[in-house]
């Protein structure tokens, strides 16, 4: 969590400086401390179990219940089998009839949160119009704030600009794995944020993701990749064959969530603080199934081939880590006992 200092002048009348929320990283265990502080889970044993202490509240802002458009921004030098791990995610997403345990299995549990007419999140989830820049149009060195410059090139560009949908649209931006974004590898591996209208001229949702393949497979895409300072411990195989995409996935899965519960970083949140809000997915970082908490992933499945994954796409299988679930007050998702 940073925060973000904004200068906004006023019609030559005032300048103001604004204090913006910041955005939601993400990085998967083992190198993060949960966003959800240690303080969260300091005296559960059960990290998938319930906590008295996590309190999840509705803050009365808007969250996804019409059909949700996921926009993907493919920014830097992406080969055709990637981009097909990634668009089978986002379609499994809908998929009802896959099979169990599924990834439309896991959105069931992000389906529960309410606006406050008391609609739920969409079922329906949609792979949209999607964006190339594939010349690095930003360089392949990019801050925080030109991510937003990136989203506006997308959807103002002369030939085929994305469509803009501020209700319902998300925008994915995903960077190839020679490209470094600001503060990637350090402190998150994904975060997500809206577009300010003074740099991008609409409020538009938009996540973040980074392929570490090459800056740090051992941070970022953990478990297909293990942290140097981890000897010992070898890395469980990719499903889809690709560590860095692979890890990528619960990554995306992470901000997709928290985008659609708490779109403008008002809404679904635990804690007091709405400057670092604690979200639906940041609870349950480094969970992956039943008994997961601490180094333990949960209880997983393993291919034929011995790959690793705790779900299943339309045709292909998946590691995406959990959800808390506010009715139940614990992590949820789809895993092995679901068989």
């Amino acid at each position: 969590m940073h925060r973000v200092l904004v200068l906004l002048t006023l019609v030559a009348v005032a300048t103001l400086l604004v204090v913006v929320t910041p955005v939601t990283g993400y990085r998967p265990w083992p190198s993060l401390k949960p966003n959800s502080s240690d303080l969260i889970f300091g005296g559960s044993k059960k990290y998938e179990g319930s906590s008295e202490f996590v309190h999840m509240r509705y803050h009365m802002g808007p969250v996804l219940t019409a059909n949700i458009t996921i926009h993907p921004i493919w920014y830097g030098r992406w080969q055709n089998s990637q981009k097909k791990i990634i668009r089978e995610f986002i379609n499994s997403i809908s998929a009802v009839d896959s099979k169990h345990p599924s990834v439309a299995g896991w959105w069931k549990t992000v389906q529960l949160y309410t606006d406050q007419t008391g609609a739920n999140i969409s079922r329906t989830v949609l792979l949209g119009e999607e964006k190339n820049d594939r010349f690095y149009s930003h360089g392949k060195s990019i801050t925080r704030l030109s991510i937003q410059s990136v989203i506006k090139s997308a959807v103002t560009a002369r030939t085929k600009p994305l469509p803009i949908n501020p209700k319902s649209g998300l925008y994915l931006l995903l960077t190839s794995d020679d490209v470094y974004v600001q503060d990637f590898c350090g402190q998150v591996c994904g975060f997500h944020y809206f577009t300010f209208p003074s740099i991008v001229g609409y409020t538009l949702p938009y996540a973040w993701v980074g392929n570490s393949a090459k800056l740090c497979p051992g941070i970022c895409a953990y478990p297909f990749a293990v942290p140097t300072y981890m000897p010992g411990l070898k890395p469980l195989k990719a499903p889809n064959g690709d560590a860095g995409v692979d890890g990528m996935i619960s990554v995306i899965a992470h901000e997709v969530a928290e985008l659609a519960t708490n779109p403008l970083v008002n809404a679904w949140y635990a804690g007091q603080d709405p400057v670092a809000p604690v979200e639906i997915a940041d609870l349950c970082e480094g969970i992956y199934g039943t008994g997961g908490g601490g180094s333990y992933t949960g209880q997983l499945l393993n291919d034929r081939d011995g790959a690793t994954y705790n779900m299943n796409g339309i045709r292909r299988r998946y590691l995406v880590q959990w959800v808390w679930n506010h009715i139940v007050s614990y992590c949820t998702g789809p895993n092995a006992l679901d068989q």
